[in-house]
């Protein structure tokens, strides 16, 4: 009602009395008219607002939504609510509304770290800083002593250190200063990765610190166990790999896995399923493919293609032959159906709010966090991602394993199907990977949408996610992997390029 009358007073009925009062050339009266009608306006703004300010008092409900029910609970007063709506509103204004600077339009994410990368020689800093302190930080943390994987991953960290060398001095081999090699990796992956993680996770906080994420999480409840054979609560890590990144996502499943909440089958099917990469690669692998201009458009079809694949997925060898077993031992209890509503999704999201920390708090702990993950995949996107075009330019194993996907890009009519499908032989590697091998190829929009799509989709590579994966107690073999990254490679091709030719 209220945005009604503003509505009214300050647009319709103005232009309706303009018309008619011009065809009498009477301005003086309009303007006597609109000055009344704005004055009455004013003061029912002025009344409508007040109830903001009057703390807990739940009128302001009734009169937003008339005649809808009051709510139940009364410890979150006015104020509460309001903040809840507004860090939730800034955080989706900082990922998903694009605006326009200069001549770019994209998001304010996007506009911010291209701001930091115009400082006077930032891409050399920066880069030589985060690719030597993330080796610091590798033998700090001895990241090796995880895993065979993780000694084998620490000794790539290692050769980049010769990568480094060589761009810092410009000396070596002459194929590896052309543009599509290691200036590629230096300036259009690892710094860009690099600046965006630290400061996406800034403003990631607005996303998943303060409710939104719980909110949005009641809604998703109802889907959870049907589609994708996981509990209701499994919607959170969903919503935390998209908002947040796969680490915390990871994080949250190996926690509740080891208290005996999901069983091996469902912690499995969340890992795999789940646990892709965040809002922030995905933009850096959309401006590497140069469509930014479609980022809506990209991020919507990837949740939807990636969540779809899921449902699929969880449905097939391997992971539907993983046990209904809990951690522990513990017999298998179903989780009970029940109804969502609008008021519980409400006071999920207001209690998760009232139990964050400090707006500054949490702002620090996301930046010191995303940091770190800066800091561990510095050297290993310079390494693996220079090893791996390396292999691609000088060994056939990239385009063998794009014979894998070959049938699936050419069945559906892909540009140059087979160098596609050999770019996403990459992904295995490092999902980044395929961005730039396609990019340079100077191909169409579909088929680059397709290969952002996919990068993404396809959630397992061996650069970062199955690391930290292997890294938890979740029951996942080696096998399991390598098998669970080629369905969902031909699975999301299959599904993103009929979406793809309806919508572009």
């Amino acid at each position: 009602m209220q945005a009604f009358f503003l509505l009214k007073f300050l647009l319709c009925e103005p232009v309706a009395s303009f018309i008619n009062l011009v065809k009498q050339k009477n301005f003086s009266r309009y303007l006597n008219n609109y000055k009344q009608k704005v004055t009455i306006l004013l003061r029912k703004a002025f009344h409508f607002l007040s109830l903001w300010y009057n703390k807990g008092n739940q009128y302001f409900f009734n009169e937003l939504f008339k005649g809808g029910k009051r709510m139940e609970s009364k410890k979150f007063n006015s104020k509460d609510i309001l903040m809840f709506v507004l860090y939730s509103l800034f955080g989706i204004f900082m990922f998903f509304v694009p605006i326009t600077i200069g001549d770019a339009n994209t998001i304010p994410i996007d506009h911010l770290t291209t701001f930091v990368k115009k400082i006077p020689n930032y891409n050399l800093i920066f880069g030589v800083f985060m690719v030597i302190a993330g080796i610091v930080y590798a033998v700090k943390t001895k990241s090796w002593e995880k895993s065979k994987l993780h000694m084998v991953f620490f000794a790539l960290k290692l050769v980049s250190l010769v990568f480094l060398f060589m761009y810092i001095t410009k000396k070596g081999p002459a194929r590896i200063f052309d543009g599509d090699m290691l200036p590629l990796i230096w300036n259009g992956i690892m710094v860009s990765v690099t600046t965006i993680v630290p400061i996406g996770s800034v403003f990631l906080a607005f996303l998943t610190g303060f409710g939104l994420m719980e909110f949005i999480g009641v809604f998703m409840e109802p889907v959870m166990r049907p589609v994708f054979k996981t509990p209701g609560r499994s919607a959170v890590d969903a919503v935390a790999s998209f908002v947040g990144s796969y680490s915390l996502a990871l994080l949250i499943t190996n926690r509740v896995y080891m208290e005996d909440t999901y069983t091996k089958k469902e912690a499995a099917i969340i890992a795999t399923g789940f646990s892709t990469v965040s809002a922030t690669f995905m933009i850096i692998v959309a401006k590497t493919l140069d469509i930014m201009d479609h980022w809506l458009s990209y991020f919507w079809i990837t949740l939807f293609v990636t969540f779809l694949v899921t449902a699929i997925t969880a449905r097939i060898f391997p992971l539907n032959k993983k046990p209904q077993e809990y951690y522990s031992g513990k017999e298998y209890v179903p989780e009970a159906k029940k109804k969502v509503s609008f008021s519980e999704a409400l006071e999920t999201g207001m209690t998760s709010y009232k139990n964050a920390d400090s707006l500054g708090k949490v702002i620090k702990d996301n930046f010191i966090d995303g940091f770190k993950m800066a800091l561990n995949i510095a050297p290993s996107l310079l390494g693996v991602g220079m090893i791996g075009l390396l292999l691609a330019e000088y060994t056939p194993i990239f385009d063998i394993i794009g014979y894998l996907f070959y049938p699936f890009t050419l069945i559906t009519k892909v540009e140059q199907p087979l160098m596609v499908a050999q770019a996403l032989g990459m992904s295995i590697a490092e999902m980044l990977l395929p961005a730039p091998i396609v990019a340079e190829a100077g191909l169409g929009l579909i088929t680059k949408m397709l290969v952002a799509i996919v990068s993404v989709s396809e959630i397992l590579f061996f650069s970062a996610s199955i690391p930290v994966m292997m890294g938890t107690e979740i029951p996942l073999k080696f096998s399991d992997y390598i098998i669970i990254w080629i369905e969902r490679i031909i699975l999301s091709i299959l599904i993103s390029m009929p979406i793809l030719y309806l919508v572009f």
